[in-house]
């Protein structure tokens, strides 16, 4: 029997407040359980606008603790209340000064599984990421939930190929990728890097980017969000470029290993010889 896993993703529209973004989010969720999702990711600091686009002391507002913060908490209840494992990707504030780009996992049941901490942190016109965010210090961890082994790798994590290869080498099977990245920058990478990373470690990417514009700056953020195979084949269709849009997809496991016994990527990796990778 195939080892099918209904997966999905929202891309969204800022809503001008937290609380309907939140609500959003949780009838997008609804939704795609109805159509019999069992996971969904939502994207970069779903819960807020994209902020990074200034650089202003009044955005630290939008930052709370991970897992006892009021939004991965309400995730918790909609996890249990759906049966779905949910990505929840927050700005996360641990201790006074400390402050991360993070994606809180919880599994089907409403347990809270872990954290992911983004690592590559930009510092670019209308991307001012270092004057919020500290690196993330988590590793790459793979949570093993209801549907498989989940990680998360946050936007422009997604141009540095060790994170992707530490993730596969950690076991996942389903990588989630929430983003907030606009027309003008990298549009062009975006349907390349994420399928050759799906491809390199040979298994599952969700891509998902923000759409539309925000108060905070000019960014025209272009969804196209998507899934990926171990192959690099897009699974079904592209999102909108314009409209929010929830994408859900059927995602056969059972080619993971597939196109690992064809491919023979990590048999034949050479670790040995990767020394200078690491030399700063």
């Amino acid at each position: 029997m195939a080892n099918v896993v209904r997966a999905a993703l929202v891309q969204a529209t800022w809503t001008g407040d937290t609380e309907s973004m939140v609500a959003k989010h949780e009838e997008h969720a609804r939704e795609a359980a109805r159509r019999g999702a069992r996971v969904i990711g939502f994207q970069e600091v779903f819960n807020s606008p994209y902020f990074c686009q200034v650089q202003e002391q009044e955005h630290y507002r939008w930052a709370e603790p991970v897992p006892d913060g009021p939004t991965v908490r309400r995730m918790q209840d909609l996890a249990r209340e759906t049966g779905m494992v949910v990505v929840v990707p927050v700005f996360e504030v641990e201790q006074s000064g400390f402050y991360y780009n993070t994606a809180a996992v919880i599994d089907a049941d409403g347990t809270y599984l872990g954290k992911y901490r983004k690592h590559h942190i930009p510092q670019v016109k209308g991307f001012w990421e270092k004057y919020y965010f500290k690196p993330g210090n988590l590793g790459w961890p793979v949570f093993d939930t209801a549907v498989g082994r989940v990680g998360v790798y946050i936007c422009y994590d997604r141009h540095f190929p060790e994170g992707w290869r530490q993730l596969g080498l950690n076991g996942a099977q389903l990588v989630y990728n929430p983003s907030a990245t606009h027309r003008g920058l990298s549009a062009y990478l975006w349907q390349l890097e994420q399928p050759a990373a799906a491809v390199a470690n040979e298994y599952f990417v969700a891509a998902i980017n923000r759409v539309g514009q925000e108060e905070y700056g000019d960014n025209d953020f272009y969804g196209t969000s998507y899934f990926v195979d171990p192959r690099g084949q897009f699974v079904g269709e592209v999102a909108s470029d314009k409209s929010e849009e929830l994408l859900v997809r059927d995602l056969d496991f059972d080619l993971i290993e597939e196109v690992r016994q064809q491919w023979a990527f990590y048999r034949d990796r050479r670790p040995d010889a990767y020394e200078g990778l690491v030399q700063p």
